[in-house]
């Protein structure tokens, strides 16, 4: 109707007004109590300068503390509607202001917003007396002017929606009169105005009516029924009747609040009192569980501990009765308001922890969202939050008591795979109260950290002739990464060295890094191969690393001896002519054998196969030289030698050749023809001599320095040694070094020889004992 239309349009307009916080981050809308679900409460998206469309993408949420949802969020649309119709008497009781505060919780980047809601009051309440019918006593001799007090009415609503006044029936004797307490209460009270005559009206029935200040007013009613006594004439007057008293929270259970001071100028039992508490709607009991009453002294103790945070003030009334007949009471009302004291430690709550965080995460990366309150007032209810200065964290205040923990340096997993961060919240307070919450960010890998073999290059060896899948070496890589990223995978590179793919020679297991022959390996073919072998873990993107494994095939004795000269073919003997007439020691002629072995298994000797009769010839064993032991005297008569030559491996390989001596008068011409070997010349000679010398001098030489070199890693306790720098040039000239490594028994195990010319391309090679060359041979291996 007209009437209800100046109410209605100031609500609406406060319905559909968002009243923007003082912080960017913080909205504040109002809505009215009466409004039904679905009723949108403000415009998100516009308020926050949020896309709509992105606010599913965001995973926006919506915390309502305490746990009851009364709204909720249309993505769609991007408002804050309502979910469910709302009582702010239920919610609020009588508090002046009534707010419920949100949390909207945004990822991606992670955002909290801070919704406080006004529910604004509508006039829904009618005024409500305690009671439905009030009996009153009143002497008659009663003075015009005696007040009687009566318990005021209760209306949920508050500001212009509570109680507006009282009014009471029309009486000849009596009339309504409205004080208005310290707290703003409207305290009715019946005033004779015209003295009493019991004997002609005993009981006087009036109508007590409260009223609301809405629009529309609504009213409440209770029944009046005054009893008029005779006698006592003199109620106990409290004297001041309105007090207030201050007393701090937590004070000891017996505690003396006050003692009132009540007067009664009666006598005799129309003069002795008796104090009780006054229950009424606005004091509806509650502090008789707090304070005690004695009820002949008036006296008001504490009975339990005061809590200042369940309640900051409490309103006790007294009332007063005489013990005269009719007995008169009178009242007392009194305020304890408790003065707030440090009693409450702060507390700490983790809205939302991003765990776990990479470790490449960039400073200024928001790990948690951290909340703090005290439930204290004043200083004491100051909270500042703390964390160890060693952290790579710091805290962040996005608004008043809310905190963001984020990044303030680099993160290595390999370091710390893990923290465990304790927040301290510390009030001012005094004294100061902290409480302090730990929680564990656990650090995620991502893949920086290579593989690492833990030498560069390594010595392998392998007997020739074994078995495809033999077993050769195990390579063994490092990767300080976890997970997928620390997984890994060998294999084997081409180098190019070798005119048939490594892989045809080698295979590795992917696994363990085992390297196992696919084939059998022939020394005289191949002594030595360099292994690439490459490891790379599964992270993305994947990371590898390279090392060399130079594999030595050990000599196998599977080659008998060749005989080069005498080239006889076989089944055939080898016809040598001599003088008839020779001394001892006269050089018949020379067997030269060859042995494709090396090392003891290519030593060569020389034997004559015994017969029945002595023959007057012998062999050298190490040079198979035959030559004549004894005078032939003269005899023509051919000699069977049959000549075995023996390498000394094991088991021992031998081959023969049978040899037929003549003796004959042109003998000499014969064995020069036969034997067909060079004649030297003293030119010859003496460059012989000169290659003799110079190979001693630079053998001596070498030796000279490898001894030296042996001797400091000796006395250094090293198994390896580096020469770098011995052999550097200065200016122009090309610079060398020698890197190498001792084997546990003293003898050298590898020599690495390298080079940088002036175009700045460097060549190195690695110089290895052959494994049976009894520390004689060197071989000088070419990296790829």
């Amino acid at each position: 109707g007209a009437r209800s239309l100046p109410w209605q349009l100031p609500l609406l307009l406060s319905a559909f007004s968002c009243l923007p916080a003082p912080s960017s981050s913080q909205l504040r809308y109002s809505v009215p109590e009466d409004r039904e679900p679905g009723f949108s409460v403000g415009d998100l998206a516009k308020d926050l300068g949020v896309d709509v469309r992105s606010l599913a993408a965001r995973k926006l949420r919506l915390v309502s503390e305490g746990g009851q949802r009364h709204f909720q969020v249309d993505l769609a649309a991007g408002v804050l509607l309502l979910d469910s119709r709302l009582d702010r008497e239920a919610l609020c009781v009588q508090s002046l202001t009534c707010s419920l505060h949100l949390q909207l919780i945004m990822e991606h980047p992670l955002q909290l917003h801070r919704i406080e809601v006004d529910i604004l009051d509508v006039n829904d309440n009618a005024p409500q007396f305690p009671k439905q019918e009030v009996v009153l006593e009143i002497t008659e001799v009663a003075n015009p002017g005696t007040r009687l007090p009566l318990e005021v009415a209760e209306d949920l609503d508050i500001g212009s929606n509570s109680i507006s006044t009282y009014e009471l029936s029309p009486s000849e004797h009596f009339a309504l009169s409205i004080n208005v307490r310290g707290d703003g209460i409207k305290m009715p009270e019946i005033i004779l105005q015209k003295a009493l005559d019991r004997e002609k009206v005993a009981v006087h029935h009036l109508t007590l009516t409260a009223l609301d200040g809405g629009n529309p007013v609504k009213s409440g009613t209770a029944k009046v029924t005054i009893h008029v006594l005779d006698a006592n004439d003199n109620p106990p007057v409290c004297n001041p009747p309105i007090s207030k008293v201050h007393l701090e929270e937590n004070v000891p259970v017996g505690t003396l609040v006050t003692k009132l001071n009540v007067t009664d100028l009666d006598e005799g039992p129309n003069g002795d009192m008796e104090y009780s508490f006054k229950i009424s709607n606005n004091a509806p009991g509650k502090f008789t569980k707090l304070f005690s009453l004695d009820p002949r002294t008036g006296e008001i103790r504490t009975k339990t501990p005061l809590d200042y945070e369940e309640s900051s003030a409490y309103e006790i009334a007294v009332r007063v009765r005489d013990k005269g007949s009719p007995a008169m009471e009178g009242h007392c009302h009194l305020r304890v308001e408790l003065i707030d004291i440090n009693d409450n430690s702060p507390e700490i709550v983790l809205t939302s922890v991003s765990s776990p965080v990479q470790e490449d995460a960039t400073p200024g990366t928001v790990i948690a969202l951290i909340g703090v309150k005290d439930s204290d007032s004043g200083d004491n209810g100051q909270v500042r939050l703390q964390i160890a200065k060693e952290l790579p964290f710091k805290l962040v205040s996005s608004f008043k008591e809310h905190f963001s923990l984020v990044t303030n340096g680099p993160l290595d997993r390999e370091k710390a795979s893990g923290y465990n961060i304790t927040v301290r919240a510390v009030d001012s307070g005094s004294p100061q109260r902290v409480t302090q919450k730990t929680f564990y960010l656990q650090i995620a890998d991502v893949n920086d950290n290579a593989p690492n073999f833990s030498i560069p290059f390594d010595i392998a060896h392998v007997q020739e002739n074994s078995l495809p899948g033999t077993s050769v070496f195990s390579v063994s890589a490092s990767d300080p990464d976890e997970g997928s990223n620390a997984k890994l995978s060998y294999s084997i590179l081409e180098n190019g060295m070798q005119k048939i793919p490594i892989s045809a020679y080698f295979r590795i297991d992917q696994d363990n890094g085992t390297i196992y022959t696919v084939r059998a390996l022939d020394y005289e073919q191949d002594k030595v191969f360099q292994v690439p072998v490459e490891v790379k873990d599964a992270g993305s993107p994947a990371l590898s690393s390279t090392a060399v494994v130079h594999v030595f095939v050990l000599d196998e004795n599977d080659n008998a001896p060749a005989i080069v000269y005498p080239s006889v073919p076989k089944g055939s003997a080898f016809h040598q002519t001599i003088p008839a007439l020779v001394e001892p020691g006269y050089l018949v002629t020379k067997i030269v054998a060859v042995d494709a072995d090396s090392g003891h298994n290519a030593w060569l000797s020389y034997h004559l196969q015994e017969t029945t009769e002595a023959l007057p010839f012998q062999v050298e064993r190490r040079s198979g030289e035959i030559r004549v032991a004894q005078a032939l005297e003269g005899s023509e008569d051919p000699h069977r030698l049959v000549v075995e030559v023996r390498d000394n491996g094991t088991p021992s390989l031998s081959t023969s050749v049978v040899i037929v001596i003549s003796p004959e008068e042109n003998g000499v011409q014969e064995f020069a023809k036969s034997l067909d070997l060079p004649k030297s010349s003293p030119t010859d000679t003496n460059l012989t001599f000169y290659l003799i010398v110079s190979l001693v001098s630079i053998s001596f030489l070498c030796c000279v320095v490898f001894a030296v070199v042996a001797a400091r890693c000796l006395k250094a306790g090293a198994a390896s040694w580096n020469l770098a720098g011995c052999c550097r040039g200065t200016g122009h000239k090309p610079a060398s070094h020698f890197r190498g490594q001792m084997k546990p028994d003293g003898f050298i195990k590898y020599l690495d020889v390298g080079g940088v010319g002036l175009t700045s391309q460097a060549q190195n090679y690695t110089s290895c004992f052959s494994p049976m060359s009894d520390q004689s041979d060197f071989l000088f291996v070419k990296p790829f």
